[in-house]
């Protein structure tokens, strides 16, 4: 009988389990990743080689949703080295657990791989990486001369020979960008009618902080494919277009509306947006759904409408009184979607 895994088990053991293709990694283990010490990355190193090439992507995947779920975890010294991965697999998961990290040192990283790696998924996510670093540019928060190599880069991806994918999320990452002709860019980009591109183009809008979309952004939260219209929802909550508040509570207690990517959007734009009405749906919601990730989410969403609201003053939100009847009845029949007993899917 196998002993049953130990967080602070010897490292050594870790890595037996990490080797053994015969049953799942041991959730236990993967903290044992954070903040990795010299000696086990090195440890790490020797048996790495030898661990399957589905373990090691599956590895890395399973650490992105634990640093979602703990933002304390670290893991940029593995990443460091996990990025130079033979399989495109682990090097576009890496890439994904970094997306939110703000060490300069991955920015001509990253450059690099849209560039030259091999793969069209790892040029794309490494383009998507860049968007952190536009953002931060444009905050002042790096040297200019990093926030323009930046930016030159990931307009001379746009605006190349590259498969539309990588060129889509070099658009997206540029969203944050003020330079005009981004701006062109993304007009350009909705006008093409092609879906992928208005999807990164209502994308890019959301992240722009320019009210200039908000017309085109309202407009897309009524377009019949699912992902047009979730960038619209998301990118109503970025922007904080208080029009869409009634919009989104609509939708938000829509029975038909029972995918949860799409319903986890709304709850959390609405969240951003605040207003009458949106802590009560909320709070309804959270008292209806049988899955308990999900009532975790709409709790965290809203702890965020309580500091959104913090921040807003009260005049902000002045709604005729018609509607807002109309949506307290909306609330009142609330009727939440029937949910399957087993969790609902990871994809």
């Amino acid at each position: 009988m196998s002993q049953k895994p130990r967080r602070n088990a010897p490292f050594q053991e870790v890595l037996q389990d990490l080797l053994d293709d015969s049953r799942p990694f041991p959730a236990v283990y993967l903290h044992r990743f954070s903040d990795i010490n010299q000696r086990d990355l090195n440890e790490l190193k020797k048996i790495w080689p030898q661990v399957s090439a589905d373990r090691r992507a599956a590895l890395m995947e399973d650490l992105e949703e634990l640093a979602e779920a703990d933002t304390l975890t670290y893991f940029e010294d593995l990443c460091l080295f996990t990025l130079e991965d033979e399989d495109p697999r682990v090097r576009a998961n890496t890439i994904r657990l970094l997306w939110e990290s703000n060490n300069l040192k991955f920015a001509n990283k990253f450059i690099k791989m849209m560039k030259q790696d091999p793969d069209p998924v790892v040029r794309g996510n490494a383009a998507n990486a860049l968007g952190v670093f536009i953002y931060r540019g444009e905050l002042e928060e790096i040297p200019e001369t990093l926030f323009k190599k930046v930016e030159e880069n990931l307009l001379e991806t746009l605006n190349g020979q590259d498969r539309p994918l990588v060129r889509r999320k070099a658009l997206e990452a540029l969203g944050f960008s003020s330079r005009q002709e981004v701006s062109q860019r993304i007009r350009s980009a909705y006008d093409s009618g092609e879906l992928p591109w208005v999807a990164s183009a209502v994308l890019a809008m959301g992240r722009s902080a320019d009210d200039r979309w908000k017309k085109l952004i309202m407009h897309s939260l009524e377009n019949p494919e699912d992902e047009v219209r979730v960038e619209g929802i998301r990118a109503v909550g970025e922007l904080e277009i208080h029009d869409a508040r009634q919009n989104l509570l609509v939708m938000l207690i829509d029975p038909d509306n029972e995918d949860w990517s799409i319903q986890s959007t709304i709850i959390w734009s609405l969240s951003l947006i605040g207003g009458d009405n949106v802590k009560e749906a909320l709070q309804a919601l959270a008292d209806q759904v049988k899955d308990d990730e999900e009532e975790e989410f709409i709790e965290g969403a809203l702890e965020n409408l309580t500091l959104t609201e913090g921040f807003k003053s009260f005049d902000m939100f002045k709604f005729d009184l018609k509607e807002d009847d109309e949506i307290d009845k909306l609330v009142d029949l609330y009727e939440p979607p029937e949910y399957e007993d087993e969790d609902p899917s990871d994809e």
